[in-house]
């Protein structure tokens, strides 16, 4: 980039009265006649004219494209552009570090719309995930919405229904009752609207389009009550914070669950249970059944448990141990043996050591099941499963979720499961 002594002052506003300005950037105003402003709110800045007599000025109305840039690089002075918020936060000044030199470029950020916001909502925003669909697709938005942050800001867009883009997403993801969702219109400015949206509702017609999206994860009292007799939404079941979707998919669970053929009444392990969502919805389509579930993650129990609440059933043992210690340390005359057995979260040496270890005194029409990502260790579980006088059959669950996009639809991949099933 070519070397020139003019300078680029990029002056991030929160409001659009002049005097709200510090009296170092209403001087820099003032003495500087080259001036850019974005088109959506040209004539506010404009009137800001009269406070300045020293110097004719030429506003130049900004779509903040290639336009701006070819005029940014036809002045030869001083040139004032006027942004909102800061211009380095998803704005105006990554294009122009692209197209100018740093030595050119001044910034003077003042607070962002996401500042405003939660300032006015007085909710801590320092773990906030924000993500910007502002001239953008929504794969960002997706991947926030997945990792089901405590809050969410987005950044809008009037021109691509991004709104009703992520009212479909939350919707298809099953995020619809998860969150708060707070419009924030004209954030910081005289006509400043703050308003709670029901999402069940259809959005108000008077919505502005300077707006941004904020998502508040709610606090929320589980009822069993309205839960369905098959397929539990993920979303009602609680995981760790920091691995939302250390879960089994219910897309896969209701194969498991119609692979284990649950009896009216028996035994059933759940190995490696997470947050116990395979074997407490497998207790609430059999109550009769006892549960055992075992799994070493540190505050696995406590998980269980709350999830037990939720879905209105009890397990009778939780283990939050390494199944390796129970089957060598503990007498497991004690326990009752399974007529159900699930082996998940676990690597192919400590699988084969459960099968070998538990399939021998399972019984003729016993059931083990054994969800599996890795392909390569396929062959060796079936081949234990066949020794110890299992039929098996292997099964490959690959579903696609629909998702909005501004275009219309995209189909988003679920990771694909193999599950092996062994009858005795």
């Amino acid at each position: 980039m070519t070397e020139v002594n003019r300078k680029i002052y990029v002056v991030g506003i929160s409001s659009y009265v002049f005097e709200d300005l510090p009296s170092k950037l209403q001087d820099l105003f003032i003495t500087t006649e080259n001036i850019a402003v974005p088109n959506s709110y040209f004539e506010e800045i404009k009137s800001w004219n009269e406070n300045s007599l020293e110097k004719k000025k030429s506003f130049f109305s900004s779509n903040s494209n290639e336009e701006l840039v070819n005029w940014l690089r036809s002045q030869k002075t001083d040139v004032l552009l006027i942004s909102r918020g800061d211009p380095l936060w998803f704005g105006i000044g990554r294009i122009l570090l692209e197209n100018f030199s740093k030595n050119e470029l001044s910034f003077y950020p003042s607070n962002t719309c996401i500042q405003l916001a939660f300032s006015k909502l007085k909710i801590p925003w320092q773990d906030t995930i924000n993500v910007s669909i502002h001239g953008r697709d929504s794969t960002k938005l997706v991947e926030a919405l997945k990792a089901r942050p405590t809050n969410l800001a987005i950044l809008t867009d009037s021109n691509n229904k991004s709104l009703e883009i992520i009212k479909k997403n939350l919707s298809e993801l099953n995020l619809i009752d998860f969150y708060d969702f707070w419009l924030c219109e004209d954030i910081g400015f005289d006509n400043e609207n703050i308003r709670k949206l029901n999402l069940k509702e259809f959005f108000p017609s008077d919505i502005s389009s300077l707006n941004i999206a904020v998502l508040i994860k709610k606090k929320k009292n589980y009822s069993n009550n309205n839960l369905p007799l098959f397929g539990i939404n993920d979303n009602v079941f609680k995981t760790f914070d920091d691995r939302p979707n250390l879960l089994t998919k219910r897309e896969v669970r209701v194969q498991i669950l119609a692979d284990l053929e649950l009896p009216e009444n028996g035994v059933i392990w759940d190995i490696g249970a997470g947050c116990g969502s395979i074997g407490l919805e497998a207790l609430k389509l059999r109550p009769n059944l006892d549960l055992f579930c075992i799994d070493k993650r540190i505050g696995s129990k406590a998980l269980i448990l709350e999830n037990s609440k939720r879905l209105g059933v009890k397990s009778e043992f939780i283990f939050e141990e390494d199944i390796i210690n129970i089957l060598n340390d503990r007498n497991l005359n004690s326990f009752e043996k399974p007529n159900r057995l699930i082996i998940g979260g676990c690597n192919k040496k400590t699988k084969l050591q459960i099968i070998n270890k538990l399939a021998k005194d399972m019984s003729i029409g016993d059931i083990i099941v054994i969800p599996i990502i890795d392909i390569q260790t396929i062959k060796e579980l079936r081949e234990e499963l066949e020794d110890k006088n299992f039929e098996t059959n292997l099964n490959l669950v690959q579903t696609y979720k629909s998702l909005s996009i501004a275009e219309g639809m995209r189909l988003e991949p679920n990771n694909p499961v193999f599950i092996l099933k062994g009858k005795k």
